[in-house]
């Protein structure tokens, strides 16, 4: 009874407020003698959140205002890409940035981060591998097709180094990075053909496994049966 009695009473005092106007002036008497001796305090917590939300606001602004103007920059060097002037892509003409300097000096925009691809693509075009590796790596996608193909790429710089494990490494990841029946089977023969050049035929077996069981209507279906069944013969 006791226990009811309590907490019968923490009840009615919580309602105080909505039915006894005397003890909502008395709490906003309270409130305002708290703001009254804590001023620097309370002035200061409503400073910092309006710095921070307008810090927020103003960094998103400065952001899509900075990715317009790279979009803008880089349409000549997507023009130079396209033409194959691969010198004039990667270091602008004199008026117009190339993507290098589009990377470095709108690298936080979504386009400076396309930019990263195009440089990576264009410098593997030039042999420049090891350039090539550094920029693909930064680039970064959600892109169904793109991601993979900027692994791939990077899969292919590292074959053009002879470096065989590290591409079939990242030949995998472009086919494991969301899977569809037109670009996944040409990414897990790469990843098969790299296997077998790095030693390790098993990986290699199991690449062309993957096709054989799950893709048996793509083009590298016959190449992963034949080349499965050479590795198994030789075992």
């Amino acid at each position: 009874m006791a226990v009811k009695s309590k907490k019968k009473e923490e009840e009615k005092h919580g309602t105080d407020f909505l039915e006894n106007p005397d003890a909502l002036a008395d709490q906003l008497s309270q409130t305002e003698e708290f703001i009254e001796n804590n001023k620097a305090l309370v002035y200061g917590v409503a400073i910092v959140t309006i710095l921070v939300l307008g810090g927020i606001f103003g960094f998103r602004y400065y952001k899509n205002s900075q990715n317009e103007l790279a979009q803008s920059e880089m349409f000549q060097a997507v023009y130079y890409f396209e033409a194959d002037s691969l010198g004039l892509a990667l270091d602008g003409d004199g008026n117009n940035l190339g993507f290098v300097d589009i990377v470095e000096d709108y690298g936080m925009t979504d386009a400076g981060n396309l930019a990263n691809f195009y440089a990576g693509t264009a410098y593997l075009k030039q042999g420049k591998f090891k350039l090539a590796i550094l920029y693909l790596e930064d680039f970064s996608s959600d892109d169904l097709l793109v991601q993979a193909r900027a692994y791939s790429l990077i899969g292919d710089a590292h074959m053009e180094l002879k470096d065989y494990a590290n591409a079939a490494t990242f030949y995998t990841k472009a086919a494991n990075h969301k899977t569809n029946k037109f670009f996944t089977p040409q990414y897990l023969m790469k990843a098969g053909i790299a296997y077998e050049k790095a030693s390790k035929n098993t990986e290699a077996i199991d690449a062309y496994q993957i096709i054989i069981d799950t893709y048996h209507e793509s083009a590298e279906f016959q190449n992963a049966k034949k080349f499965k069944a050479r590795l198994v013969k030789e075992a």
